[in-house]
């Protein structure tokens, strides 16, 4: 195999039971995914790049730092990484809770091995569309930074809906500068249309 397990997916699996670790090691591999265990939620930090992707399958109850703390460590780090939980009997409030705070998934044991897998599939595909969000917005703050002030004033009103004229008057100049504007704005924000732009800024506030 390739050595691009840092561009593939990895399922980082922490569970203080090794029988556990080891059988969901087993599973999880036979589908062609890589996976790395720890027994930990210590060991996993210790050792952990928020740069890998993939996700994380965790035992709620952990001694030590558990499911839910270590969640609550890694959102206090802005480390957003997909969480499947792994619950034992009873713990479906705890599960609930970890669901509250981020999780994508948990699972009840003793689980269904396609149940467990399904999820890990939604978990790594929901990291990948943060992911190429995050990459997406980083591109447009770039963007918009290379924006003049007043070049920002006609995107801004532009994305208001605003027509040209209606620029025009409120910044006093001619309808054919704020053209001339508008053609910068779509050039340097690399957008193809206005909708496109409109969309942008959407993002950028927050909205997506």
């Amino acid at each position: 195999m390739p050595d691009s397990h840092h561009q593939k997916p990895v399922v980082f699996v922490v569970d203080d039971d090794q029988a556990m670790r080891n059988s969901l090691k087993w599973l999880i591999e036979s589908v062609g995914v890589h996976v790395e265990s720890f027994s930990s939620a210590d060991e996993f930090l210790s050792q952990y790049q928020p740069s890998r992707s993939g996700c994380l399958v965790l035992d709620v109850r952990m001694p030590g730092m558990s499911g839910l703390d270590l969640q609550e460590h890694l959102a206090k780090r802005n480390i957003q990484i997909p969480v499947v939980v792994i619950t034992g009997h009873g713990d479906v409030p705890m599960a609930v809770r970890a669901m509250k705070s981020g999780a994508v998934d948990f699972i009840e044991k003793p689980f269904n091995d396609e149940v467990l897998l399904d999820a890990i599939r939604r978990a790594i595909a929901h990291g990948e569309q943060q992911r190429s969000h995050h990459s997406e917005h980083l591109q447009i703050q770039q963007r918009l930074q290379n924006l003049t002030p007043r070049e920002y004033e006609v995107m801004e009103m532009v994305t208001e809906g605003r027509s040209n004229k209606e620029i025009a008057n409120t910044l006093g100049v001619s309808a054919k500068t704020v053209e001339a504007h508008r053609a910068r704005v779509m050039e340097k924000m690399q957008a193809g249309s206005l909708a496109e732009l409109v969309r942008m800024v959407l993002a950028v506030n927050g909205s997506s």
